[in-house]
């Protein structure tokens, strides 16, 4: 639990965080909305949408990117737990032949491995010629192409293996996309029909969605402002919002808001999603050194801890990045004090220190309590 001594001061500077955020144009505009004892307050800055001043607001809609992973492992973890699926289950065993013809064994990746990402899969989404196709003017042309996850999956197949099944943890989108599938085989339902009947409806999240090939976000929401990963950081920012997202699908192509967020991962932590043994697999971890990914954390099933705020004190939760859409929710194992954060813009390096400076306003040493 967490206790904050004085919430005036708090909120006073969280503000300040979120107004240097934009000031500095890390971000058009920027939205914080912390739980805490089961109270909620909401702060924001700058604009939703540049070009007619709009200011950001609550229960503003956004792509959620690659947050949507701990909506993927819960999903999967409740089959688990009611036995349709198990954690040791192999990808040949649910999706027999599909990696036949490529460098990979498919009775050595498991389930667990998909989720916690040490299967060596290649991530499709960095394939040389599929992120060019995302890049600069190249992105118009294909935004609103629909993919099928075995034509992704397929394209990770051209590469060879990160690593052997279970060695190291390397971050890739394609893991979650054979979860999702293994999910389908499993039930007979589509992913997405399993994510709404056993965690969106329970929860009533009724501003939480998996698009797929609807392009338009469907209630007010910020424009999402991207400069495309062009090469160049001054690069123009490109209004990014409409997008299939089909080529994120279980690994990141959701719709949410603070709110649901925050109420998702309140459930999540709390032990109201999973069952006991389930929630143990979840937040057993395994070390991100030497992947490239972000520092001082550590990878469970869905969710990651950053392990060392300056403060000290570690916070579990997920983000993500779309284009235009970056989104953290972090905060303590308990569920009891969390943080959603979101920006209007392409992840940087900026953005995710002001997330961080936020945690460690609202966790620092002295007000935490455990």
């Amino acid at each position: 639990m967490a206790a904050t001594s004085n919430p005036g001061t708090t909120h006073e500077a969280v503000q300040r965080v979120l107004d240097g955020a934009v000031s500095s144009g890390a971000t058009p505009g920027i939205v914080t909305e912390v739980w805490q004892d089961d109270s909620r307050w909401f702060a924001s800055a700058g604009k939703a949408d540049i070009s007619t001043g709009r200011e950001r607001a609550p229960q503003e809609l956004f792509r959620i990117g690659s947050a949507a992973k701990a909506f993927t492992a819960a999903t999967t973890l409740k089959l688990v737990g009611e036995g349709v699926l198990s954690l040791d289950d192999t990808v040949e065993k649910w999706l027999p032949g599909l990696l036949d013809d490529s460098q990979y064994d498919g009775d050595k990746i498991t389930l667990r491995q998909l989720l916690n990402q040490t299967s060596g899969v290649s991530n499709f989404s960095m394939d040389p010629e599929f992120f060019a196709g995302g890049q600069g003017d190249a992105w118009y042309e294909r935004r609103f192409k629909v993919f099928t996850p075995e034509e992704l999956v397929r394209i990770a197949l051209r590469h060879p293996p990160d690593n052997a099944p279970g060695e190291a943890f390397r971050y890739s989108n394609t893991q979650y996309y054979l979860a999702a599938m293994m999910v389908e085989k499993a039930t007979g339902e589509s992913y997405g029909d399993v994510l709404d009947r056993l965690i969106l409806r329970p929860l009533d999240l009724t501003r939480t969605s998996l698009p797929t090939t609807q392009t338009v976000i469907p209630g007010p929401h910020p424009v999402h402002y991207s400069r495309l990963y062009a090469e160049d950081p001054a690069a123009p920012l490109h209004d990014a919002t409409e997008s299939n997202e089909t080529t994120a699908w279980s690994a990141g192509g959701m719709i949410s808001s603070t709110g649901d967020l925050l109420t998702f991962f309140a459930a999540l932590f709390s032990g109201r999603i999973l069952k006991p043994a389930q929630m143990e697999e979840m937040v057993t971890t395994v070390s991100t050194d030497g992947s490239g990914w972000l520092p001082n954390t550590r990878y469970g099933l869905g969710v990651w801890v950053e392990q060392k705020l300056q403060s000290g004190v570690p916070v579990w939760g997920n983000g993500g990045a779309d284009y235009g859409t970056f989104t953290l929710v972090m905060g303590s194992r308990d569920g009891t004090h969390l943080v959603a954060g979101h920006v209007n813009t392409d992840f940087s390096p900026q953005a995710y220190a002001a997330f961080l400076a936020i945690l460690d306003i609202e966790f620092g040493s002295d007000e935490y309590t455990g």
